[in-house]
């Protein structure tokens, strides 16, 4: 089964870019969706973007225009660009997967649909 590993998180002032890294071992089933994930303490967890094996890719409101998410099919790499990074973009980020593609509406972002996540990474936004 495959296993996933975040990397690329750290601190930077508000108007910054990181750029988030998900490698995945292991077998990755050819019809899969993935996405990464935000989480605050005392909130529920929060999907920024996913992307699936056809290639269809969603985002949340809030990261429109400012987070890109790309695969990296060489070395079965997920990533997320995020640019104008805001102090409210402060989070532990995620990476996840389940298999088949992702669901055709706003649900492919709900974090319950998803089985296999990573340790994550954290960012942290400074005003």
């Amino acid at each position: 089964q495959e296993r996933l590993m975040e990397s690329g998180g750290g601190s930077v002032q508000a108007g910054g870019s990181l750029k988030l890294s998900c490698v995945v071992s292991g077998h990755l089933h050819e019809s899969h969706c993935m996405g990464w994930f935000r989480a605050v303490p005392g909130k529920e967890r929060e999907g920024d973007a996913i992307r699936d094996s056809d290639g269809l890719t969603q985002y949340t409101d809030s990261v429109k225009g400012r987070f890109t998410i790309s695969k990296d099919d060489a070395n079965n790499t997920l990533l997320l660009q995020m640019s104008s990074l805001k102090p409210d973009d402060s989070a532990m980020y995620y990476c996840a997967t389940h298999i088949g593609t992702c669901v055709r509406s706003t649900e492919a972002l709900d974090f319950r649909l998803y089985t296999r996540w990573g340790q994550g990474t954290q960012v942290t936004v400074s005003a």
